[in-house]
């Protein structure tokens, strides 16, 4: 979808992009405030914006609890949801054109007179505690917390954040929710039929009730590497992995792109030179890798599922490629493919009003970058295989790389799967 986009800063401190699509029927909304994990005031609080996040949508000035206010949210089809993140607490609306300002005002409300009472903080709380309860039996959610503590991240893990719940109270929600959810604090980004409306909605930004507050940072680890982790569930029937290459600085988009066609060559297909090649010789159903940058530090990760008897194997093809990779065997008819690929996935990237929203997200909200998508072509296009390996190499030798796996098998396993990554 063709659309235009635009940086503002309110008079209020808040800032945000609003991106006109012309003739959408849709609008959606992305409210964000760095009021996540890292920013609980105290460890043994930790799950308090996750909890926050959930009492959004209770009772607040104009509606006596959830229930009244989402049957009024939602009676012409209009959607809400909310997320937590170690960095992040997003809000986001999707509703049709028509009725584009009864949603704003609903999340107004929502977001800033919010009603905290313990009715709704009890419910919550055990609601919480099922949803990572529940995560607890999602293998990928239970180790790649312990990546980021191997790798010295400072956070907490699943059953060390289903500990903290007991013990956070209405004053800590309230604490929270007054230090973070302020003005300056603030990012949005609001895409849809902007035309002739711009004036309006920065009139009714502006007029939302927060406090002009601050900006928070996101905090500068020192990050390590260390020793594989291994976590023994007797019910595992495989071995379920995750590993980080970390490099200790910020990857422009360019950077992101190039290491995006170095994953689709590795991992992408069944085509590619890890997965491809392992579900060929039937070693391993699925597994992929990524990459992800902020303020501080980009990850390459990689994950997958594999059973017992075919895990030295794999990581022996793992080491195989990526050495290949860190010494320039790459073919050009296999980078230029990936090239290839990346375009055709630009073309079928922003056919929705959501896509577009969640694509400028992801840059803006963690390092307040706007990579306008029309642009990506020239980004692809201009992807160096050299400059691609130099980055696989830069991670490769930063010195800073977590490992965790969930299985049944011995510690001594898992050590030796690791030691393979040692490049």
């Amino acid at each position: 979808m063709k659309h235009s986009v635009e940086e503002i800063t309110l008079k209020n401190g808040a800032k945000g992009l609003l991106v006109d699509v012309p003739g959408a029927s849709v609008m959606a909304t992305r409210i964000q405030f760095r009021a996540g994990m890292m920013y609980a005031k105290k460890k043994d609080v930790y799950e308090i914006p996750h909890l926050v996040e959930h009492l959004a949508f209770g009772a607040n000035a104009k509606y006596r609890d959830e229930q009244a206010f989402e049957a009024e949210f939602t009676k012409n089809g209009a959607y809400h949801n909310a997320w937590t993140s170690d960095i992040s607490v997003c809000y986001e609306t999707e509703c049709a054109d028509f009725e584009w300002e009864r949603i704003m005002e609903l999340q107004r409300v929502s977001i800033c007179e919010p009603r905290f009472n313990e009715d709704e903080l009890k419910s919550e709380k055990a609601n919480v505690r099922s949803e990572l309860t529940g995560y607890m039996n999602d293998y990928y959610r239970l180790l790649w917390p312990r990546v980021q503590q191997a790798v010295g991240e400072d956070i907490l893990d699943l059953p060390e954040r289903l500990k903290t719940i007991s013990n956070i109270e209405l004053k800590d929600i309230r604490e929270h929710y007054r230090r973070t959810h302020t003005a300056k604090n603030m990012m949005f980004i609001i895409v849809g039929r902007l035309k002739g409306r711009k004036h309006k909605i920065m009139k009714m930004l502006e007029e939302w009730d927060l406090k002009e507050g601050r900006k928070f940072e996101i905090p500068l680890t020192d990050l390590h590497s260390s020793e594989a982790v291994s976590i023994r569930r007797k019910d595992a029937s495989n071995i379920t992995f995750g590993f980080s290459l970390v490099t200790p600085r910020h990857l422009e988009p360019s950077e992101v792109f190039a290491m995006s066609c170095l994953n689709h060559i590795l991992n992408g297909t069944t085509n590619s030179k890890i997965f491809g090649a392992a579900r060929k010789r039937g070693l391993v159903y699925g597994m992929g890798s990524s990459v992800a940058s902020n303020a501080h530090n980009s990850y390459w990760d990689f994950d997958g599922e594999v059973n017992v008897e075919n895990a030295e194997a794999l990581f022996e093809l793992i080491q195989t490629e990526l050495m290949k990779t860190l010494n320039g065997e790459i073919m050009d008819m296999d980078f230029l493919a990936a090239k290839s690929y990346a375009l055709g996935r630009f073309q079928m990237g922003a056919q929705t009003v959501g896509q577009i929203a969640d694509y400028y997200a992801e840059g803006y909200f963690t390092n307040e970058a706007v990579e306008r998508y029309d642009n990506m072509p020239n980004l692809i296009k201009s992807i160096d295989k050299f400059r691609m390996i130099e980055l696989a190499r830069e991670f490769a030798g930063s010195g800073v790389k977590g490992f965790a796996a969930v299985s049944s098998v011995e510690k001594a396993v898992i050590n030796g799967l690791e030691a393979r990554l040692n490049f």
